[in-house]
């Protein structure tokens, strides 16, 4: 059984959550399991509930939400976090025989264990790194255009061997690398934090990508994705570049695009990964019909804007993939507040939203939330779990990723279904033939409620704050 190591969370009166089937006379009926946390109280977290029998539907009073297979939207492509340099130092230091037990538990998918499916990586430092860094740093006053100098350098110490660990579990595991910024001798400030890449760099930086797609597939890691540049609207953070939308455009369309082209590499470019604010930035490196030939998608946080600026995008670009790709949790947590909201915003919010992918922000940090860059790496931010050694805490972040990663695998459909007041949801078909229904109850007491799928029903109560998963 997954622990219930300490989350910070006040635990109060159990509630028992119970299910309430319909009489069912059809012989053929089947069973729903389903999956729980309740997060007002913390009584159950992420727990197994005893299966229900689907009845044939009739009419009745209590609301219902009603799955409609016969309408499809986007394939999903995963749900995980962003692997960190930190997260990756904090696993490396592990007992081999506890890091391999937390890895399974992670990304394996059966019996209790999440099944992380998809993982964002920096390439070179983000700001939860203890330095910031790049592949290819040169003493002042030095260049290298062609990239001979370019080494994985750092990551082969922690990132690279945890990545190996993983892929062992889960080979079909899918990673987006993203820069947190280019060389400093490439920027018009030759600093980490903030500046932009200058022009006369361009091919140079377009080679730096190539490399590190070519130097991780040499490892056994395939890049599935790549975006352009994190918060590329946000240089104060450490590291980070400022590139405007004319400017990433102009660097896919004639650098980036030709460079993947010439070098045969299949790995996806994405666009803008920045905040729900700015659906224009996306939108306009899009419009341009020689830009957009080399762009799979775009993507998105949500520290600005409303989630429904993917749609925005989709709207416009209905034929470009939408990945939701980064949001973080403020320590210490708290999961009767934060779950629900990252239920609703992303896991329901972005999906019905047309994106692929939902990502949190960082896998792992430490009791004391680092490591962390200076001069503006964030010191606040609460890993997916807590590291203390051997010691494993399990967050809020946790349980929003499982109670969706387990069950809705790559490949999966998203598929139609209602929102009831008080009960935002998201229906998936799984490529295992199964109906995942995601539902949260946001409203302030207990809810019962119905749940139509074609011509069969079940009935479930859900406490106020509850998180339900239900595969049919």
């Amino acid at each position: 059984m997954i622990s219930k190591t300490s989350k910070k969370l006040s635990i109060g009166l159990f509630v028992a959550t119970i299910l309430l089937p319909l009489a069912c006379n059809s012989p053929q009926s089947s069973a729903v399991e389903w999956w729980l946390t309740n997060t007002h109280d913390g009584s159950a977290l992420f727990e197994k509930q005893t299966a229900v029998s689907l009845g044939k539907y009739t009419e009745g009073d209590l609301p219902v939400i009603e799955i409609d297979s016969s309408h499809h939207y986007q394939t999903i492509d995963g749900f995980g976090f962003s692997l960190t340099g930190g997260s990756a130092q904090h696993l490396i230091k592990m007992s081999t025989d506890v890091r391999t037990a937390l890895l399974r538990e992670l990304f394996a998918t059966d019996a209790n264990n999440i099944g992380i499916s998809y993982l964002r990586v920096s390439i070179g430092a983000s700001d939860l790194n203890a330095y910031p860094f790049s592949y290819n740093d040169l003493p002042d006053g030095e260049t290298d255009p062609g990239m001979e100098k370019f080494d994985l350098g750092p990551d082969r110490e922690d990132v690279i061997p945890i990545l190996k660990e993983i892929l062992s579990i889960n080979p079909n595991l899918l990673i987006m690398g993203s820069p947190w910024s280019p060389p400093k001798w490439m920027k018009t400030n030759h600093d980490t934090r903030g500046g932009s890449l200058k022009p006369e760099y361009y091919p140079a930086y377009a080679k730096y990508f190539v490399k590190y797609i070519q130097q991780m597939q040499a490892e056994g890691i395939r890049i599935d994705a790549i975006t352009v540049q994190n918060e590329p609207l946000h240089p104060g953070n450490n590291p980070s570049l400022l590139m405007l939308a004319e400017e990433m455009g102009e660097f896919v369309k004639n650098h980036l695009g030709p460079a993947f082209e010439q070098a045969s590499i299949a790995t996806k470019i994405i666009v803008y990964d920045h905040n729900c604010d700015r659906p224009d930035y996306p939108i306009s490196i899009l419009d341009d019909p020689e830009t957009r030939k080399y762009v799979s998608g775009s993507a998105f946080h949500l520290y600005g804007g409303t989630i429904d600026a993917l749609s925005t995008v989709h709207e416009k670009h209905p034929d470009k993939e939408l990945h939701f790709t980064e949001q973080w949790m403020g320590a210490p947590g708290d999961l009767s507040k934060d779950m629900p909201n990252h239920i609703k915003q992303l896991t329901i919010g972005a999906t019905r939203n047309w994106s692929r992918t939902v990502l949190e922000w960082n896998l792992a940090n430490g009791p004391d939330y680092k490591p962390h860059t200076d001069r503006g790496g964030c010191d606040r931010c609460l890993g997916g779990i807590t590291i203390d050694g051997d010691r494993i805490t399990r967050n809020p972040a946790y349980y929003v990723v499982a109670h969706s990663a387990k069950f809705v695998r790559p490949g999966s459909v998203r598929i139609a279904s209602n929102e009831l007041a008080g009960l935002p949801n998201v229906a998936f078909h799984t490529p295992a033939g199964k109906t995942v229904l995601i539902v949260l109850n946001e409203s302030d007491s207990t809810q019962i409620f119905r749940v139509r799928n074609n011509e069969q029903q079940f009935t479930s109560t859900l406490q106020r704050g509850a998180v339900a998963t239900f595969i049919l």
